[in-house]
């Protein structure tokens, strides 16, 4: 097959085709019509001398030589993109663009006011599009659709570019007039009622499943049951600053994310306590496609985010605030 005589634009609808597993979808992504891309399905069939795409009762479903294909078209157009993005610049004081990133509520309270400071000191034109995790899936950060997601992850896939921005610890936050504060003892605490606060799943949210496993509660409810204890929850949100203002105002406790409690729990009418029981600390990750691996725009937002992360992290280090 001579190289010179194929129509490259194929490819980039074999890798959408292959990623959408429906025409319909593939010409939407690149703006194609569908009868467009069906002929293009057809030239590629002839091409590669295979279907490709059959349909099936579970829809458009690719073929064992297909399969063989995909990584390999996805890797030439990565090295394409790479080629013809080599000398671009990006310069972030003139760039008119929208960046949108999935955070939880926890990163939207403790990193996102500082990068918003950042962006419009050095980059006013820049626009930022906030997503929760329920907004999107794991397939959207895929595609490329969602620039960045920032979270506290059990996993990834291991396509993912990531790095990890900062380590926390917990911290309880309690109203000041709560009177479980003269003795916050580990029995008090357990004796306590609570509020409890965690991320919402990717893709939407499901509620609670089992409040009698701890497994579906999450890190402190986790660190609780391997010494053989439970807490008593009666609020559960998803909300950190929603979370902190309910403890503000009655004689629950809310054990949070300890950068969360300093940069934002202080705020309110609250006080700020060491659990009285090891945790394992967290961190927060930044994930990203590798389809905007080498995009400049993109590089320079990640750059700003690890800078701004750890400005945090230093200036949450050097004011101990737990009491």
């Amino acid at each position: 097959m001579n190289i010179q005589r194929v129509d490259l634009n194929l490819l980039v609808y074999l890798d959408v085709l292959l990623r959408e597993r429906s025409v319909s979808r593939a010409a939407e992504c690149v703006g194609l019509s569908q009868p467009a891309m069906s002929n293009a399905l057809r030239r590629l069939r002839e091409l590669f001398d295979d279907p490709l795409l059959v349909r099936t009762s579970e829809g458009m479903t690719p073929t064992e030589r297909a399969l063989e294909l995909k990584p390999l078209i996805r890797e030439a157009l990565l090295s394409m993109e790479r080629a013809l993005q080599s000398g671009a610049e990006f310069d972030p004081a003139r760039a008119r663009r929208l960046f949108r990133i999935m955070v939880s509520d926890y990163t939207e309270a403790t990193l996102i006011p500082s990068l918003l400071e950042r962006l419009r000191r050095e980059a006013p034109g820049i626009a930022l599009d906030i997503l929760a995790p329920s907004d999107m899936s794991y397939e959207d950060v895929e595609r490329g659709n969602v620039d960045l997601v920032i979270n506290r992850f059990d996993s990834l896939p291991q396509s993912f570019h990531q790095v990890t921005l900062w380590e926390d610890t917990y911290a309880c936050v309690l109203a000041r007039h709560n009177p479980v504060l003269a003795n916050f003892t580990f029995n008090a605490y357990l004796n306590a009622n609570h509020i409890w606060v965690s991320k919402t799943g990717w893709g939407g949210g499901t509620g609670i499943k089992d409040v009698s496993e701890s497994r579906y509660l999450g890190w402190v409810d986790q660190a609780l049951e391997k010494l053989g204890k439970r807490r008593s929850i009666v609020v559960f949100t998803r909300h950190y600053l929603s979370a902190m203002l309910l403890a503000s105002q009655s004689d629950l406790i809310v054990t949070v994310p300890a950068k969360a409690a300093q940069l934002v729990g202080n705020r309110y009418e609250t006080a700020v306590r060491q659990p009285p029981f090891p945790i394992p600390p967290i961190e927060l990750k930044m994930a990203w496609s590798p389809l905007l691996q080498h995009n400049p725009a993109h590089r320079w937002l990640r750059r700003v985010l690890v800078e701004v992360a750890e400005e945090i992290d230093r200036a949450c280090r050097a004011r101990p605030f737990l009491e």
